[in-house]
């Protein structure tokens, strides 16, 4: 089981530069940041953006895996995000993931909001047109939500044949999707106020991503597969034992990575830095 640590970019980079520095010393096996244009309320609450994060932590750190948690393709195009994945997979010297989900960013934008089928419609395209800037030498392409032309590759990603995508998906559609375009695939589960019903959900959308992942490729058994603890009601990290009992039911369920939140002083992820230390000291050894 590898062991990811969410910091989110809520800090001026003098205050969050040692963070990813100790996520590396610690021992995780990735550390993520998200990648939106804000955090929930308040409005005014300080945040930075995804890449200029991960570019600064490819900077400070030599092993870690670094990667974005969710990138959304309503406030992306493929050509350009293309652009940044490869100089940061450059700079990181291969450690970069990208984190992907259908999301619902437009409307950050000031666009309409999109139906649930026309965001998969996006998606669909946005990964599409994503994978194929990254393969190939020169693209051309023509959709409904995004279009390119002679988009072009070099000097390509330092990982072949490009940076790796975990794709979030939590109905069949997006996890055909995760299945053809992903080398991992994210849940968080389903909202519940009950933590054994947040563990059935888990365990039900596990069995789904399998099923739909052999109906759409062979590649299932070899896909990794990671569970965002802190999406359950209690906070992986508010104790020891806690972490321990998700990380062993996790892996139970088949999942190879899990990823948990950087403690706070505040809701949500509200937690002890002493708590992380004693994790990395002596749980992660053990995994």
């Amino acid at each position: 089981m590898r062991v990811g640590i969410v910091i989110l970019p809520e800090h001026r980079w003098w205050a969050a530069e040692p963070l990813w520095r100790m996520a590396e010393e610690y021992g995780f096996a990735h550390a993520w940041t998200y990648d939106r244009v804000g955090w929930r309320p308040p409005a005014d609450k300080p945040w930075f953006a995804a890449v200029p994060t991960l570019t600064a932590a490819a900077t400070v750190t030599e092993q870690i895996r670094l990667g974005s948690l969710l990138t959304d393709p309503g406030l992306k195009h493929p050509a350009h995000f293309a652009r940044e994945i490869t100089a940061l997979d450059d700079i990181s010297d291969g450690r970069l993931t990208i984190g992907l989900g259908a999301g619902s960013g437009s409307e950050a934008l000031g666009r309409p909001a999109l139906t649930e089928q026309q965001r998969i419609d996006q998606f669909t395209e946005f990964l599409e047109l994503l994978d194929r800037i990254l393969v190939n030498d020169v693209t051309d392409y023509e959709g409904e939500h995004y279009s390119a032309v002679q988009a072009r590759r070099s000097p390509g990603c330092v990982q072949r044949p490009r940076t790796p995508f975990v794709i979030a998906a939590d109905q069949p559609r997006t996890m055909r999707l995760a299945a053809r375009f992903g080398q991992g695939w994210l849940t968080a589960g389903r909202p519940a106020s009950d933590e054994e019903q947040w563990w059935r959900s888990v365990a039900e959308l596990a069995d789904a991503f399998a099923e739909e992942a052999d109906k759409a490729s062979t590649r299932n058994s070899t896909m990794d597969k990671y569970l965002c603890l802190d999406a359950g009601p209690v906070y992986s990290m508010s104790s020891v034992d806690k972490f321990q009992d998700s990380v062993g039911r996790a892996a139970e369920l088949g999942f190879t990575d899990v990823v948990a939140h950087w403690p706070r002083p505040d809701e949500p992820y509200r937690g002890h830095e002493s708590t992380l230390e004693k994790i990395a000291t002596e749980v992660l050894p053990e995994l």
